[in-house]
């Protein structure tokens, strides 16, 4: 029992242990976007079903002795790969810079390419462990149930998720980590090897046709096991992106829904007595109700009690697919096909929300309709599959309830549908998530204008009245330091080489003259079209008097290109404007970028970053950066002014002190106060958002 009981513990440990680490880890080659970590996702569990798969192809087709061949093989062959890859790359499963995509055409492909080689096979074998330990197990113990040794690989996976943000990323660089999960891989592939070889030793007498008929689950029940395990992964995936980017950009938010998908899985499996339908049942339709109000924009909560109400239906919701799973689980003797039939779901679940719903749907559609579907199959499970003692009466009233439910659920679908789709200017949704054109200030000629929204964070607005059509706005104003660094720049008036990290609707553009180069780095194709004029709502850039030029794609890649080519820009002024959400990209915020950034500029050339955030502190890191590299710095606030200006933060980085003494610039930078003593620089293999959150 302690074998497999260790054997399965650390092989879900590293599951979830690899996937922050490579997801952190190829982020900035995708221009830090959180569809990244969806993409991702979608990969592992694609492989969670091979794996499961092949568990299942081994024990009900093969008999132990081959099954104990087989899997000795696979796992030595992996064993030999993975020091193949500690020798070609600095670090096993890290891949090297020869793998970073050229462009942005494909990035969901480029993911899945870049995962399949770097850790494919190790993590194939990972998954494969749980199942096989488990089909193992039962035949050496027949009267004794797995089901227990899969709750525990669960605690192992949730150990692992809150472990790495908490302990593992803030202690280790990222080397170092795959280092560490290599050499723990290594002792997994061991017992691995020890458990396939115990196998061929001790074979178990085969159970006969008779028995494995007896317990063989019917075509219908398959079919609840894929439905109820998709609505889950669905659900999870749906309120991750709803609460990360459209509620509030909060770092490490989506742990937390991960966390509660995993917590449930422990609860249902673990005891009988972990789920009932009859506190589940009324409990969705209660906060289904409450999710209405929220999500309909029929109440106004505070983001705290959203994102409880949020957190709340993931339970409850996660609680019904994973109890009715428990309930429907099958005779051991079936265990590994019920891990594949559900492991399948997942996986469809999630290329339904990952693959499917950003080129069909407009907005998250998928997070109401995820939960009628869990309302329906609730409605299903209730008439079809009583529950022992319970009354025929009792039934009803469940399913009259449920029904109640899916009427609600179904009357926002429609709602939010329509809302999302006719009520916007503009609405799209691409890999980078769903961007909207919005008209404001309505009621106020002088006022009204379009803003840009992405998720819950604003890229700006432009007035729609003539006379105030071409000012700057919300962080680009005068006052702001990106407006001090181009109004008072040196050179002024004569002309300046600009270059610009992220385009937003090209407010910066107002700013250009005659004889001036504005050229802008953005990864979002739907950005540049809108900035661009498409649908007339912005024309900044088109507008602007300077000559405009827009790269497609990651800006640090397209800029490291550039200098490879021997093509370095010689900008004037730099300026970063790429902070202002929780998925910072913190690749364009190390000791290496700015290494990349100081080449590109000219030897008295300006670094202008915009770091406002509502949670995250990110002055301590270029303080310390720009202490590395000797640049002298200042910190400047901008409180809210006028009705065009918002509040925002910059920080002025530059070789030349003298710019940032002169008047315009000191008297609005601010002392600083932090002491960076035992602040580690960040570096492309060293981050750790913890240290600066507000």
């Amino acid at each position: 029992m302690i074998y497999y009981a260790i054997s399965i513990f650390l092989s879900a440990f590293l599951l979830f242990q690899v996937q922050p680490m490579l997801g952190k880890y190829i982020l900035p080659w995708f221009g830090g976007t959180p569809a990244v970590w969806s993409t991702t996702m979608l990969f592992f569990q694609a492989a969670l079903t091979g794996g499961y798969a092949y568990a299942d192809w081994l024990i009900g087709r093969l008999g132990e002795k081959r099954q104990g061949a087989i899997h000795w093989v696979v796992v030595s062959a992996s064993l030999i790969l993975l020091a193949f890859t500690a020798l070609i790359w600095r670090a096993p499963v890290l891949p090297d810079a020869s793998w970073q995509p050229r462009g942005v055409d494909t990035p969901i492909g480029d993911i899945l390419k870049i995962l399949t080689v770097a850790i494919g096979l190790p993590y194939f074998l990972l998954a494969t462990n749980g199942p096989l330990m488990q089909a193992w197990f039962n035949r050496k113990y027949p009267g004794r149930s797995p089901y227990r040794l899969y709750a525990l690989s669960n605690v192992a996976s949730l150990l692992a998720l809150l472990t790495y943000p908490l302990l593992i990323e803030p202690l280790f660089t990222v080397q170092q980590q795959a280092q560490l999960w290599s050499l723990a891989w290594v002792a997994f592939a061991l017992l691995a090897l020890y458990g396939a070889f115990q196998t061929m030793r001790h074979a178990a007498p085969p159970t006969t046709k008779t028995e494995e008929a007896r317990a063989r689950p019917a075509a219908k029940r398959f079919a609840l096991w894929l439905a109820l395990s998709a609505c889950a992964s669905v659900l999870l995936l749906a309120i991750t992106s709803e609460i990360s980017q459209e509620l509030a950009v909060i770092p490490f938010l989506w742990i937390l829904p991960l966390t509660i998908y995993l917590l449930t899985f422990i609860l249902c499996f673990e005891s009988e007595r972990g789920y009932s339908r009859l506190i589940f049942t009324p409990a969705l339709f209660v906060f289904s109700a409450l999710f209405a109000l929220i999500f309909g924009r029929v109440i106004s909560v505070s983001l705290y009690l959203a994102m409880g109400a949020y957190a709340a239906l993931l339970f409850v919701a996660c609680m019904i697919c994973h109890g009715e799973l428990a309930r429907l689980k099958p005779h051991p003797r079936h265990l590994t096909a019920f891990y594949l039939t559900i492991s399948i779901g997942g996986a469809l679940g999630g290329s339904a929300t990952s693959l499917l719903a950003p080129n069909v749907f407009k907005s998250y559609w998928e997070l109401p309709l995820g939960l009628l579907a869990c309302a329906i199959l609730l409605f299903i499970v209730t008439l079809r599959y009583r529950v022992p003692g319970q009354t025929a009466r009792a039934t009803r009233n469940l399913a009259t309830l449920m029904g109640g439910t899916i009427v609600l659920l179904g009357g926002l679908c429609i709602l939010y549908v329509k809302t999302t789709s006719f009520d916007p200017l503009f609405v799209a949704r691409n890999f980078f998530g769903v961007v909207r054109v919005v008209e404001i200030n309505g009621d106020d000629p002088a006022r009204r204008a379009y803003m840009l929204g992405h998720g819950a964070t604003s890229h700006g607005y432009q007035f729609i009245a003539p006379e105030r059509r071409q000012l700057t706005t919300t962080y680009y104003t005068e006052n702001g330091g990106g407006g001090l660094a181009l109004l008072g720049h040196p050179k002024r008036p004569g002309a300046l080489r600009v270059g610009i990290l992220g385009l937003g609707i090209g407010v910066l553009s107002a700013y250009g003259q005659p004889g001036d180069l504005f050229r802008y780095y953005e990864i979002n194709p739907e950005v540049v079209r809108l900035a661009q004029g498409a649908g007339g709502y912005f024309d900044f850039v088109r507008a602007s008097r300077a000559q405009t030029q827009i790269v497609l794609g990651d800006a640090r890649i397209a800029l490291e290109q550039e200098l490879a080519a021997g093509q370095a820009q010689n900008f004037d002024l730099l300026i970063l404007d790429v902070f202002n959400s929780d998925s910072i990209p913190v690749h364009l915020v190390t000791r290496e970028a700015f290494a990349v950034y100081l080449q590109h500029l000219q030897p008295d050339g300006i670094l202008a970053l915009h770091i406002s955030n509502n949670f995250l502190d990110l002055s301590p890191v270029v303080w310390k950066i720009s202490d590395e590299l000797n640049l002298g710095a200042a910190l400047i606030k901008n409180p809210r002014g006028d009705d065009r200006a918002s509040p925002s933060i910059w920080m002025i980085v530059t070789r030349d002190r003298a710019f940032l003494n002169q008047a315009a610039i000191a008297r609005r930078t601010s002392p600083r106060e932090v002491n960076l003593a035992n602040f580690r620089v960040w570096t492309d293999d060293y981050s750790n958002l913890f240290q600066i959150l507000k």
